[in-house]
Formats: structure tokens, C-alpha cells, sequence
């Protein structure tokens, strides 16, 4: 088997928290390889949705901020080149902050990074197995067009989404059986909307959609009826969850199916336009994302719900009259799979209390508990609990950390967390990837193991505040 290179770094899995870990190593000096299946960058930011850093979670509801670094990084290289639109924290939201940006442009963006800091990449490689030495990898092998590889590294972070690598390694995990998994989505976007009559439609049927308040900004439904009335632009909403009375009608005329709710999220292009992406108008259950017969029957039936939703969207959403398909994301966004576990689980208890702990990499504000379901009410969020006081909980290091292997970091939806907290969300995937991507650079200059890195973190911290990141002075 031919050798393709010796690295400091490896990383794998060319998503959110993929290019977020390479960008990081390389800052932090290690020579670094990414190992992408596709030709493209950026998983679930460009590639399977949501774009533009819907929910992006930047800001907790007291609208202090908590996540920084890359993310922040790119958000405002693409608002200065006119291609994001400002930060927002709608005041009648759960809290949720958008930092919405052209999810291509992103993606260009992205390439642009890793020429910049040198990060080598090696794409349309598919990584099949590890190599080991004992419990400790030692490389990753591929398959791709010039046939099978081997990638050998001195720590290797898996971020595929899904553990891949760190399941082959030997790695245990958590996974709920597949009757209980979150449904998977293929989501699509459309263009030529008339934004004044869906406003217009939202004014007079406030009723008909979800307002997501969270309890600790205290607002009663009169009050944010009263606050939807004072809006004049779409942007003011950013996302849409609901048209719950037009989705009945089209369920008992046979124009809608019965596995998902109709919502989309707004997204900016060029020239101030503004389209619509719809996230959560296709949903498919009962499927392990770890079995290939299962995600190919996602695909199809996905395709098929997404017909549907277009002529749905035509035929009963005010403003949607002329719309029209502009993009297709080109693989289904995986909502959940395998958690790697790892030194710590982070917890529904530790969500709930806003923890903070001495080995923090990142910080989070979105709750616990709350579950996508394949019906017609897309969100289960009885059992959700948000960070309290409104403020955010710490990501430890130790949730990187797989247990029984070692030279190996997990990043991404797999960190270690019981389910209710799993960390699936683009803005957490691209915190862990980012903290992944220094603390395997520290350990290849050090000569240490990841696990070893955890009995002293100051030089990691210290680095990724050099970086951006925020890791203090907020609740």
C-alpha cells in the first residue's frame, strides 16, 4: 500500500468542524493534511444544510457573546465583501442570534483559508480504516482515484460526523436504536418570493406559526403578537416555523406528507437578495446513518418529499406564488449517529446548571433535550431545558477525548455527550473543530497524547483566546 505522507495532524472529515480543526492546527504551527470524501468544503454549512449560519447561536439570550474565532472570522471577512448580512438578536426569539452568509461564497472562502495557512488537502479520498500500533492510531487509511493510502500522522482527528474513524479504532459509543433517531433531511432553497405578502401573511395569522420563546426573556403571546405586528422586514424573523393551518388544509387535500412541518430559514445573496431555504420540509425516520442500504433510502424518499414541497409552496404559501427552485443541497444533513465517548459526557444536567469548567474549549447556549420527530410538528421541545439565567454551558476538552484509544481527537456532532445534549449544531461542531485543531497541534509539538494534554490545558486555552475564541466573562 502506498504512503502518501507523514503528518503532525491528520484530520478527516473536510465539514464544519473539519476545516475549523485544519485551519486552527496550521495557526498553531503543525503541518497539516485534511481528508475530504467530496470535492468540496463545508458538510452541513454548504453541502447538506442549513447555510448561512442559521441558529447560529452566537450570542446567548442576554445577547452576550460566546462564540468567537473562525466562525466569527469568516462571518466578517464575507460581511466586509458583501456577502453576510450583520449579526441579529431578535428580541422576541428563544435567543436564538443569526450571522447569516452566502453558504457558497462560505465554501469559497473556506478554500481561500487552507492556501492561506497551508494546510495540504487531499479530496475525493475516502477514509476506510486506521492504522494502530497497540490502542494508539497511528494513521488513517483511504481509497480514492489513485487507489489505496495511507496516511500516517502523529495525532488524528476524526470528524466525520458520524465517529467513523474513532468506531474503527476501537472507540466505544452510543447510539439510540434507529426507531428513535432523529430524521434525516435533504433541504433545498428557492428564490423569487414576494417577502412583503409572506410579512403580511404572518401579521394577520401570527397564530399559525411557532414564535420560540424562550422563558427566560419572559414574553407573553400578547406581547409578541403585539412585536410581529411592529415588523417590517423579514430579516427582523430570520427563520419560520410554522403555516400550520395552510399544512392541514394540504394534508387533507393529499398535497403535503405526513413526515415533517413546513419552516425555512432566511439566506442572503448577492445584491441584497434574499431567498428561502427550507431545512425541515423533508424528514426521514428510521434510519441508522452508519448503514448504507438505510441512507440510500433517505436519498430517494428525501427527493420525493422535496417534489412535494415545491408544488405545496406554489400552490398555498402567500408570496410563494412565482417562487422557484434555485439550489439543492447534493447529500441529506445527518441529524444524528454515533457519540464517541469520550473523558467526560456532557450532560442534560450540565446544559440545564450553564456549567463552567477549568478545561473549557468553547461555550454553548442551545438547550437540551429537544428532538426532531418525523410528523407533522417537526421539534419535540417538552423535554428541552436551556442554559439557566439565560446564559450558556463550557464544551470541556475531556469531551474530545476518545476513551481506550489513543493519538486520537474527535470533533463535531460525535463529541462525547449523553443524547439529550448531542452537539449536532453547526456553531458547536465549528467550536470542538476548532479547539481539536490546536490541542492536536500542542500535542504533536509537546510529543504528548491527547490524553495526556488533559492534567494541563493553560497552553491550549491560551492559544485558542489568541485565536478568538471566547472562553470567559459570560454567563
Amino acid at each position: 500500500m502506498e504512503k502518501y505522507g507523514d503528518y503532525d495532524v491528520v484530520v478527516v472529515g473536510g465539514g464544519t468542524s473539519g476545516v475549523a480543526a485544519a485551519i486552527s492546527s496550521a495557526r498553531a504551527g503543525a503541518k497539516t493534511i485534511l481528508i475530504e470524501r467530496l470535492g468540496i468544503l463545508g458538510g452541513q454549512m454548504n453541502v447538506s444544510g442549513p447555510p448561512g449560519f442559521a441558529y447560529a447561536y452566537m450570542f446567548n439570550p442576554r445577547k452576550e457573546q460566546i462564540i468567537g474565532g473562525i466562525m466569527e472570522e469568516t462571518h466578517n471577512r464575507l460581511l466586509k465583501a458583501g456577502h453576510a448580512l450583520p449579526h441579529t438578536t431578535p428580541d422576541f426569539r428563544v435567543g436564538y442570534s443569526f450571522s447569516l452568509v452566502d453558504p457558497d461564497y462560505w465554501g469559497l472562502l473556506i478554500f481561500e483559508m487552507m492556501t492561506e495557512n497551508n494546510v495540504e488537502l487531499l479530496l475525493y479520498s475516502l477514509a476506510v480504516d486506521v492504522v494502530k500500533e497497540g490502542n494508539a492510531v497511528t494513521g488513517v487509511i483511504v481509497e480514492n482515484p489513485s487507489g489505496r493510502q495511507v496516511v500516517c500522522g502523529k495525532v488524528i482527528i476524526d470528524c466525520t460526523g458520524e465517529g467513523h474513524m474513532a468506531a474503527r479504532a476501537g472507540a466505544p459509543y452510543e447510539q439510540v436504536p434507529k426507531d428513535q433517531l432523529e430524521p434525516h433531511t435533504v433541504a433545498f432553497t428557492v428564490d423569487g418570493v414576494d417577502w412583503d405578502k409572506v410579512l403580511q401573511y404572518i401579521k394577520e395569522n401570527y397564530y399559525d406559526f411557532n414564535p420560540m420563546i424562550n422563558p427566560y426573556l419572559g414574553w407573553t403571546p400578547e406581547q409578541v403578537k403585539e412585536r410581529i405586528m411592529q415588523v417590517t422586514d423579514v430579516r427582523e424573523i430570520s427563520n419560520f416555523m410554522g403555516f400550520y393551518s395552510l399544512r392541514d388544509r394540504a394534508l387533507a387535500a393529499g398535497d403535503w406528507h405526513p413526515f415533517a412541518g413546513v419552516g425555512f430559514f432566511i439566506m442572503p445573496r448577492d445584491n441584497g437578495v434574499i431567498q428561502a431555504h427550507f431545512q425541515h420540509s423533508s424528514q426521514i425516520d428510521n434510519c441508522d446513518p452508519t448503514d448504507v442500504r438505510d441512507l440510500t433510502r433517505v436519498e430517494i424518499e428525501c427527493r420525493k418529499q422535496v417534489q412535494m414541497a415545491l408544488k405545496f409552496i406554489k400552490k398555498y404559501m402567500p408570496g410563494f406564488e412565482n417562487s422557484y427552485l434555485t439550489r439543492m443541497c447534493t447529500e441529506a444533513r445527518i441529524r444524528e449517529s454515533r457519540r464517541i465517548m469520550g473523558d467526560y459526557v456532557l450532560t442534560r444536567e450540565d446544559v440545564a446548571q450553564a456549567r463552567k469548567f477549568k478545561d473549557v474549549i468553547g461555550k454553548s447556549s442551545f438547550s437540551s433535550g429537544a428532538k426532531h420527530v418525523a410528523t407533522t410538528d417537526t421539534i419535540d421541545s417538552s423535554k428541552a431545558v436551556t442554559p439557566k439565567d439565560g446564559g450558556s454551558v463550557d464544551i470541556p476538552y475531556r469531551c474530545l477525548v476518545p476513551r481506550e484509544i489513543e493519538n486520537m481527537l474527535v470533533a463535531g456532532k460525535a463529541i462525547s455527550t449523553d443524547r439529550d445534549s448531542y452537539c449536532r449544531f453547526l456553531q458547536i461542531t465549528m467550536v470542538t473543530g476548532q479547539a481539536a485543531g490546536v490541542a492536536a497541534a500542542v500535542c504533536a509539538r509537546r510529543n504528548l497524547t491527547p490524553r495526556q494534554l488533559e492534567e494541563d490545558v493553560s497552553e491550549l486555552q491560551k492559544i485558542l483566546l489568541e485565536q478568538g475564541v471566547i472562553l470567559y466573562g459570560t454567563h
